[in-house]
């Protein structure tokens, strides 16, 4: 069974921490077999890449700034839509964030689409 990179420097922090939801591969969505995108509360949120199953290698990742009031970030839900953006929510108070992949990031998802 393979797992899934462990974040480094996060368990430790207050409020939650460890991995929470799944981009799912819905029609009218992003979809890929090979790359999965998790939030994980305080470590934000966590890209990874499946080429080898066995292996899987964090390829990005993305932890915002703690919002006004919170000790930290507390990434909850995500959605990366058809166009490649990705969005998240912060379950306390940090609201919605929308990501645009970085060059490379965008590239590995486009070739890495289903």
């Amino acid at each position: 069974m393979a797992v899934c990179p462990h974040p480094d420097g996060f368990d430790d922090l207050p409020l939650r921490f460890g991995a929470h939801n799944l981009h799912e591969n819905r029609a009218g969505s992003y979809r890929s077999e090979r790359l999965v995108f998790a939030t994980y509360f305080s470590a934000g949120v966590r890209v990874y890449d499946l080429a080898d199953a066995g292996h899987p290698v964090e390829v990005a990742h993305w932890v915002p700034e703690a919002p006004r009031g919170q000790p930290v970030a507390q990434i909850n839900d995500l959605f990366v839509d058809d166009g490649g953006l990705i969005w998240a929510t912060d379950r306390i108070g940090g609201g919605l964030y929308v990501l645009e992949p970085e060059p490379a990031l965008a590239a590995l998802m486009e070739q890495s689409r289903t």
